[in-house]
């Protein structure tokens, strides 16, 4: 069994308490909420893996669906998936059986899925943003540029990328070897509050988050920036406004989840700042881990009559 070392608050090494395990924050300690808090994270858990299915569903029964935005919009479906079944399922059952802890490996296993997942939501977001350049702004070159190898190598690209990610946020909590608190102000073992409790050199914890910081934020960001900034350079040029509307709505879907994702994750960001109460925090990861998949299949069947036209023909 893995053994944390913990220390006082003014960071001296003494009366150090070995435990094996972190506590995680509750929504409510109210026990008449606890059904409501059950039946209402089930809900939209079951809501957003159905959902995100379905988009799995249409795009691989159809094949004129077989494209390459299609492609990566199954793939970011998929990682929707993996992304709320990380914290959710353990959330739904702390709930019903009235626990609030979680193994030290546990919390590692945990935020390194978590991780991956919101890593493969920034690259395929990215990487949709590229597709959406390349098919308005170079038409004639779309099918070359965008080839099947392509959209594999894009894929596998985004995979390694995220596995990175995940890692050194893996090895960075290896690293600690003593912690302040055993108590996580989340409901999840959020990488940053996790870190935030370590009593040691905080070094490696301000490498990792400013690699972070500009791998998954600066990068990903500029480049929607920049294929979005071509992309209405090039619809503008058009001159009838219903051929503007036409390209653009292309973009419509891609362009609400990137807002939606890249909202909540800012938002939870600044949640982490000790300015903003557990609550706030909470709330805001909420947001960003439950609420945005959920809200993805939903804007993109929604606004995409190719996606619905399908659903119908598969009377769902």
């Amino acid at each position: 069994m893995k053994f944390i070392e913990t220390c006082s608050s003014n960071m001296e090494r003494h009366n150090l308490t070995k435990v094996s395990e972190f506590y995680l924050m509750r929504f409510s300690e109210d026990p008449d909420l606890q059904p409501v808090l059950f039946g209402l994270f089930l809900s939209m858990y079951l809501v957003t893996v159905l959902g995100n299915l379905l988009i799995i569903l249409a795009v691989s029964s159809d094949s004129h669906l077989h494209t390459p935005m299609y492609f990566f919009l199954s793939n970011l479906s998929l990682a929707d998936i993996g992304f709320i079944s990380t914290t959710v399922p353990k959330m739904i059952v702390d709930v019903s059986t009235h626990r609030r802890f979680i193994s030290y490996e546990g919390c590692l296993t945990q935020m390194s899925f978590l991780i991956l997942f919101a890593c493969m939501d920034f690259m395929l977001l990215t990487v949709m943003a590229y597709d959406r350049f390349v098919a308005i702004c170079h038409p004639l070159h779309y099918a070359i540029i965008m080839n099947p190898r392509c959209c594999v190598l894009l894929l596998l690209l985004s995979v390694l990328i995220s596995l990175f990610d995940s890692q050194a946020h893996n090895l960075a909590a290896l690293h600690i070897i003593c912690f302040r608190d055993v108590e996580i102000a989340s409901y999840f073992c959020d990488p940053s509050r996790l870190l935030d409790l370590s009593c040691s050199d905080i070094l490696i914890k301000n490498i990792v988050t400013y690699m972070v910081g500009v791998l998954f934020g600066v990068f990903p960001i500029s480049g929607i920036i920049f294929s979005y900034y071509k992309i209405v350079s090039t619809i503008l040029k058009i001159p009838s406004s219903e051929g503007r509307y036409k390209t653009f709505s292309t973009c419509g879907s891609h362009l609400s989840v990137v807002c939606l994702f890249y909202g909540t994750s800012f938002g939870t960001y600044l949640s982490s700042n000790r300015s903003y109460s557990p609550i706030q925090s909470m709330v805001a990861s909420l947001m960003c881990t439950v609420i945005t998949p959920m809200l993805n299949p939903f804007i993109y069947s929604l606004k995409n009559r190719e996606i619905l036209s399908t659903l119908n023909w598969l009377h769902l």
